[in-house]
């Protein structure tokens, strides 16, 4: 799906909240050329019958984010807390009642040319209305990429850092114009990594397998909700290790997830089907019960939202920083 951004909506840039239109960042800046920045994705879903729209944890967002920041020595001057904070402000001035994707983004700020990094820094957060990422109800077709998985001692895949996702990018494009939905990365050493966007889980003799932190893969915080929703409401044995191409052959599921993503079923790989070639029970089950826990509707898990129009709020309220001026 395309998100093409209203230039109208409200984000918070420079400090302040202002119309994205006047947000604006200069032809020099450092993580332009360089791609020296660190972003996050955080989902929020509506609730029509509640009248609610629900933040998707985004403290473990923010605090995954500045933990981050800090491989590129970029320091964000808030806490989670504070960052939620800005949020769900973000979401109010723009009177969403829509699901929504929210991108908090720091960078090197330096408007120069060369590669060193200093300490001049800045950072911004957008939200705007955002549905599927892939229409994957019937099962996506993904294809094992030609580009293989950048290695941590090169550019920290667990971190999203921009520069990064140039291989993604690579990847993504040469999946889409081979055919195929998505594209799955392997490392140098042969072993299945994720996809361009999201992790990955492969169902095996009973068991969900997905690959290690270790493999050069993204710490996902979906892939962490679909590991406790699997192992809490389904009774699955959880495993990471490695996962050789061949097994995404005969593996009885497999399966997608990601913030943009949530929960995508594969049925076919490199044009041979997944078992029968149709959406899996586990995966079918583990779609209906991240639908739910995001939406609201499994009280165990509230734990995970923060309600954006409520009055009262699961997270320490400071915004005393926060500027309330416009950009202007």
């Amino acid at each position: 799906m395309k998100a093409d951004a209203d230039p109208n909506l409200i984000v918070y840039f420079g400090g302040q909240y202002g119309p994205m239109r006047e947000a604006r960042i200069g032809i020099l800046t450092h993580a332009l050329h360089y791609g020296t920045g660190v972003f996050e994705g955080i989902r929020a879903y509506w609730n029509e019958p509640a009248r609610e729209l629900y933040v998707l944890r985004p403290k473990e967002h923010y605090e995954r984010w500045k933990r981050n920041c800090g491989i590129l020595r970029i320091d964000v001057p808030f806490t989670p807390e504070e960052l939620c904070s800005i949020t769900i402000e973000l979401a109010q001035r723009n009177a969403f009642h829509a699901d929504l994707y929210i991108r908090p983004l720091a960078y090197k700020s330096a408007e120069r040319i060369g590669v060193a990094i200093d300490d001049e820094n800045s950072f911004f957060i957008a939200a705007l209305p955002y549905g599927e990422y892939l229409h994957s109800e019937n099962g996506l077709h993904a294809g094992v990429s030609s580009w293989r998985r950048i290695e941590d001692n090169a550019i920290p895949p667990r971190a999203k850092i921009c520069g990064a996702y140039a291989n993604s990018a690579l990847a993504s494009d040469e999946a889409r114009r081979s055919g195929f939905d998505e594209a799955i990365l392997l490392n140098e050493s042969g072993h299945v990594t994720e996809g361009a966007t999201c992790n990955l889980f492969m169902l095996r003799k009973g068991r969900l397998i997905t690959p290690a932190v270790t493999d050069n893969i993204l710490e996902g915080i979906t892939r962490d909700s679909i590991m406790e929703l699997a192992a809490h409401e389904l009774g699955l044995e959880i495993v990471e290790r490695p996962i050789a191409r061949s097994e995404l052959y005969v593996c009885d599921e497999l399966l997608l997830t990601g913030t943009a993503v949530g929960v995508a079923p594969v049925v076919r790989v490199d044009h041979r089907p997944v078992a029968n070639g149709a959406v899996g029970d586990v995966t079918r089950r583990l779609r209906q019960l991240y639908f739910d826990a995001t939406h609201g509707n499994l009280s165990e898990y509230r734990k995970w939202l923060l309600p954006v129009y409520v009055s009262g709020r699961p997270v320490e309220q400071n915004t005393a920083r926060v500027a309330e001026t416009s950009l202007a």
